[in-house]
C-alpha cells in the first residue's frame, strides 16, 4: 500500500470545461459556418423542424473543431509517510485567451513524467485537449503524444474505463460513481449543461473554475476508492487558486 501511495504523486488528475468557439453562430467565420451546418445535419433532432445554426450555442462546445477550452482543472497527491496522510494539491488554468490557458497547462505537463487520469478522459478530455493545443499552434506535450506508441506505453488512465471492466456499452456518470461510493457531489452551483451560458451570458468564469476543480477532486477520490483506500484516511486538500 505504501508503494502505491508513493506512486500516486505521478498521477495528474484533470478535467476540462469547454464552450462554443464563439458566442453565437453568426460570429463564426464563414468557412466554419459551412462546416458546422454540415455537422448539424447529423446531430439535429429527428423529424423536428429547426433553424440552421440554432444548435451551435448548445452543442458546439463538445466538438474540438467548433469549441474551445475555457478551463483546465488539475490535482495531484503527495504521501506524507511520517504523518500517514495524503496531501492533495489542486489548481485551475483559466485565462481570458484559450492560448494562454493551454500554454500554461502544457508547461505543467512538461515538468515531469505524468500519468494523466480523467473520467471519460480517453474519449473526451485527452483528445479534445490535444486537438485544441495543436489548433493553437502549441507543441503537443509528451504525455499527450500517443501516435506510434504501444498501448502500454500510453500513460493515460480513465476512471470510466476502469469501472467498465471490459463492458464497452456501459457508460457511468461521474456523479453516479460518486453516489455509490459515498463521495460528496461536485454539482454545486452549476453543472456541465450550464457552462456555456455561465461563460457567455453571465461572464462568470470563477464559478466555472470552482465547478471544474470540484470534478477533479471527485475523480481523484473515486480513483482512491478503486484502489481500496479507506475513506477515513486523512487527506489535506490545498487549493492553490485564488477562487476558493
Amino acid at each position: 500500500m505504501t508503494d502505491f501511495l508513493n506512486e500516486l504523486s505521478n498521477i495528474l488528475f484533470l478535467d476540462i470545461e469547454t464552450a462554443s468557439l464563439e458566442e453565437n453562430f453568426e460570429a463564426l467565420e464563414p468557412r466554419l459556418q459551412e462546416e458546422w451546418l454540415k455537422k448539424e445535419k447529423h446531430i439535429q433532432p429527428k423529424n423536428e423542424p429547426f433553424e440552421p445554426g440554432s444548435l451551435f450555442f448548445e452543442k458546439a462546445g463538445i466538438y474540438a473543431e467548433f469549441g474551445k477550452v475555457i478551463c483546465v482543472g488539475v490535482g495531484y497527491f503527495k504521501f506524507q509517510k511520517e504523518e500517514n496522510k495524503l496531501v492533495y494539491r489542486t489548481k485551475s488554468f483559466a485565462e481570458v485567451e484559450e492560448y494562454d490557458t493551454l500554454l500554461s497547462f502544457s508547461e505543467l505537463l512538461q515538468k515531469k513524467k505524468w500519468v494523466l487520469c480523467a473520467h471519460n478522459g480517453k474519449e473526451f478530455d485527452f483528445p479534445y485537449l490535444s486537438r485544441r493545443i495543436l489548433i493553437n499552434r502549441i507543441p503537443l506535450p509528451e504525455p499527450l503524444q500517443i501516435a506510434g506508441k504501444k498501448p502500454w506505453e500510453v500513460r493515460h488512465q480513465d476512471t470510466l474505463e476502469l469501472w467498465k471492466f471490459g463492458d464497452y456499452k456501459h457508460y457511468t456518470r461521474l456523479e453516479l460513481l460518486a453516489s455509490v461510493f459515498g463521495i460528496p457531489t461536485s454539482k454545486e452551483g452549476i453543472d456541465g449543461s450550464q457552462v456555456n451560458d455561465t461563460y457567455y451570458n453571465k461572464g462568470d468564469l470563477k464559478n466555472i473554475q470552482l465547478y471544474c476543480i470540484r470534478d477533479v477532486w471527485v475523480t481523484a477520490q473515486i480513483y482512491l476508492a478503486f484502489q481500496g483506500i479507506p475513506p477515513e484516511m486523512e487527506i489535506e486538500v490545498i487549493n492553490t487558486d485564488d477562487v476558493g
